[in-house]
């Protein structure tokens, strides 16, 4: 105990020993701000643009004072009545002027030159043409916009592309039923059919009909939750009786394929917007409803966790491709290419917005035995907004 006390003073008759290394690295502190703020865009351009005026300013001056002391030399601005400082300073003045403005004339084109590229690129975008790329040299500054001037033409081009892909697919998906139907009104008018076919083609009528509404009324509500960026009208409600109740909304479908199901949860609440949720199951209950083969079982359970609630729906149908496992929550994709199956292609898409709306995530694994899709969402979606009440869970 005694040892540790005889070195307290003479570490304290020593307090000069922090201070003589403190300088150094204050200094390297202060180097590196310096650094940091000198080498920021903004003021990077600044400091070459006054550096430019500032060499226009020596070059002017260093031209006027070599034309001055020439004139002086060979007697050229010397007074016939004697000496006068008016004239020198005239001249020096005027040549001022004049050099200056044709050597910044010849030097300004310089820095001006990648801003007239920059300008002109711009122009291209906006008339359309978004393959524009450009390159304003290897400096810093001139890299990080080019790198962000490209990718925003990237970004448009792709833009463009997705929008041209959405009418022509909407235009496929319109034109088709609305083929059919003109197809079999035809035959109806044209008469001669037996009540067992009229009844037919009515019935074909009346389900494309049904398809049209259920395509527009899917497309307005796709654009809604893609324009909303804030989760609002979200409660607490039952999970496990919401998932109950969209399996009973599409008996008709299930019960044509003689399908069962195989639940696998308890009485779960979650804190969620219980109208955009409901959606969510109706369209993957639904997807695995269509791809389930007859007298299969469609598999949900849902697990729950201190952090997130776990949903999954598993049906054993015909594996999707790996290539296709990205691809599947794109506005009108449909796996099959002869578009045979049943739908829209808008579902997943409706899934994939309400998932992350509520900062969740929906996943998707698929092999020979079954096809599982995964949907994870936070106990508490909203935590500034909405405090988490946990006892209710």
């Amino acid at each position: 105990m005694k040892r540790p006390q005889a070195q307290r003073p003479n570490q304290a008759q020593h307090p000069n020993q922090a201070q003589q290394q403190n300088p150094p690295n204050v200094i390297r502190r202060l180097i590196q701000t310096f650094k940091s703020w000198l080498f920021k865009p903004r003021i990077l351009l600044s400091l070459i643009f006054t550096l430019l005026v500032f060499a226009i300013l020596v070059i002017t001056v260093f031209i006027v004072m070599t034309l001055l002391a020439i004139g002086l030399h060979f007697g050229w601005l010397q007074p016939e009545h004697g000496p006068s400082v008016f004239v020198p300073i005239l001249t020096f003045g005027i040549a001022a002027i004049i050099t200056g403005t044709l050597v910044a004339t010849l030097i300004s084109g310089i820095p001006i030159r990648p801003i007239n590229k920059l300008v002109s690129s711009m122009d291209k975008l906006a008339e359309g043409d978004y393959s524009t790329q450009i390159d304003l040299g290897k400096s810093k500054i001139g890299q990080r916009v080019s790198k962000s001037f490209n990718a925003l033409a990237n970004e448009l081009s792709q833009t463009e592309m997705l929008r041209s892909d959405f009418v022509n697919n909407i235009s496929h998906e319109y034109k088709t039923p609305m083929v059919s139907i003109s197809g079999f009104a035809k035959l109806i008018r044209k008469g001669n059919l037996t009540k067992e076919k009229e009844n037919e083609y009515l019935d074909i009528i009346i389900d494309e009909i049904n398809r049209l509404s259920s395509l527009s009324t899917n497309i307005l509500y796709l654009t809604k939750v893609e324009n909303q960026k804030i989760l609002t009208d979200i409660d607490y409600f039952n999970l496990s009786e919401q998932i109950r109740s969209s399996i009973l909304l599409l008996e008709e479908k299930w019960t044509r394929k003689n399908l069962e199901f195989d639940l696998e949860f308890p009485e779960i609440t979650v804190l969620a917007n219980e109208e955009m949720l409901k959606q969510v199951w109706i369209n993957l209950i639904d997807n695995a409803i269509k791809f389930s083969p007859t007298d299969s079982v469609i598999h949900i359970k849902i697990q729950q966790d201190n952090a997130h609630t776990l949903t999954q729906i598993t049906n054993h149908g015909d594996p999707i491709p790996p290539e296709d496992l990205q691809r599947i929550y794109g506005k009108f994709w449909q796996g099959d290419s002869s578009r045979a199956k049943e739908g829209s292609g808008i579902g997943l898409s409706i899934v994939k917005s309400i998932v992350t709306l509520h900062a969740g995530e929906v996943r998707v694994s698929s092999d020979e035995q079954a096809t599982i899709f995964s949907v994870q969402i936070p106990l508490n979606p909203t935590p500034n907004k909405y405090p988490y009440d946990s006892a209710r869970v």
